[in-house]
């Protein structure tokens, strides 16, 4: 039995679908495009996806505005929007918090910017495919031509009876798809928006920046990416992992910007997002001598910590001065291996140590 779709209105109308599913740790994931909340748990491209993250996970998921089960009249399509939008749908499926953020092609720029924004409620940010800079932003004319043309394609093609348009998307994103693949995929594109709507989705994605959001980010994140991805190049991934403080880069050998359900890929994949968010990993016996070292008002000062909050803020809740706190967070930094603020966010993050 599926899961009850929910919606909601958005500030400035538009109504958004959303879903939650399965159990466990909770796990967010920023809307991308060319999804459909009733019909991806039975496509062959998405379903594993589906599976994977509503088997492991308290899996909340939504339509963006303009696609699938939300409304097609899509207003507005920016990155504050998107951003906005993401705000919106975790606040009403009131979802334990912090949870796990994940960004999948362009949602990894509104996941970059929502855990930026919001450190208190993300524990973990994981990015895959993902980028931040659009295609015209990027310094790249042949780059910035192909998207161009991907617009106009999508705006005299994409409604046509013949797929023939929307193979060259669906080329693209799953290269190495089998025809039921390819087959769900190109319909997947007329059932989950319109012409106008994917060309003004494309158009907004290429001029799109959130480079700003990177270096703001403390969650501890985990950056993907597909070797041989023909939408985002994995130059882009790279981007994302320097850009963000000790975020981990993995690459996966795969051609696909969707990964596949029977490629290696995929299970890789799999495994480096459950060990990431310690689904079924202990934590080692030097973590755990650690974690017990630390007093109970080093625990209190490292939640705080990772919670964004400043020494200022912190004396006041505790009743210290500005200098203890200065002291204790000096020796914290010792005790669990950091050296910086940011690292040791990071830490505070990773081992569930906010309140």
């Amino acid at each position: 039995m599926k899961p009850p779709t929910h919606l909601l209105t958005a500030s400035d109308g538009v109504r958004l679908a959303w879903t939650v599913s399965g159990q466990g740790m909770p796990l967010v994931k920023a809307s991308n495009w060319l999804t459909h909340l009733e019909y991806d748990p039975d496509s062959p491209v998405w379903r594993h996806w589906v599976r994977f993250l509503s088997g492991h996970y308290r899996y909340l998921r939504y339509d963006e505005r303009g696609c699938g089960l939300s409304d097609w009249d899509a207003g507005e399509l920016s990155l504050p929007r998107w951003l906005e939008d993401l705000e919106s749908v975790v606040d009403a499926a009131g979802l334990p918090q912090p949870f796990v953020l994940l960004g999948i092609s362009q949602g990894a720029a509104t996941a970059v910017a929502y855990a930026a924004r919001h450190p208190q409620r993300v524990s973990h940010l994981i990015l895959y495919g993902g980028y931040v800079l659009g295609a015209k932003r990027r310094g790249d004319a042949e780059s910035s031509h192909l998207y161009q043309l991907m617009e106009q394609l999508a705006r005299f093609g994409w409604d046509k009876p013949n797929p023939a348009f929307r193979q060259l998307f669906t080329s693209r994103f799953i290269p190495g798809g089998t025809e039921e693949q390819i087959a769900w995929f190109n319909d997947l594109c007329r059932k989950s928006t319109r012409a106008e709507i994917g060309a003004r989705l494309i158009a907004a994605r290429a001029e799109m920046d959130a480079r700003e959001f990177m270096p703001r980010v403390a969650t501890p994140t985990l950056v993907l990416h597909a070797t041989r991805d023909e939408v985002v190049p994995l130059s882009e991934g790279r981007r994302l992992a320097s850009g963000i403080p000790g975020a981990d880069f993995v690459t996966l050998d795969s051609p696909n910007h969707v990964l596949l359900e029977h490629e290696p890929a995929w299970e890789q994949f799999c495994q480096a997002v459950r060990e990431f968010t310690g689904q079924g990993i202990a934590a080692s016996a030097a973590t755990v001598a650690t974690l017990e070292g630390l007093s109970r008002r080093e625990r209190e000062i490292l939640a705080r910590l990772g919670e964004g909050a400043s020494n200022a803020q912190i004396a006041a809740e505790l009743r210290i001065s500005e200098k203890t706190v200065r002291n204790h967070v000096s020796h914290l930094y010792g005790k669990i291996g950091v050296r910086s603020r940011a690292q040791a966010i990071v830490y505070a993050h990773r081992h569930g140590l906010l309140r």
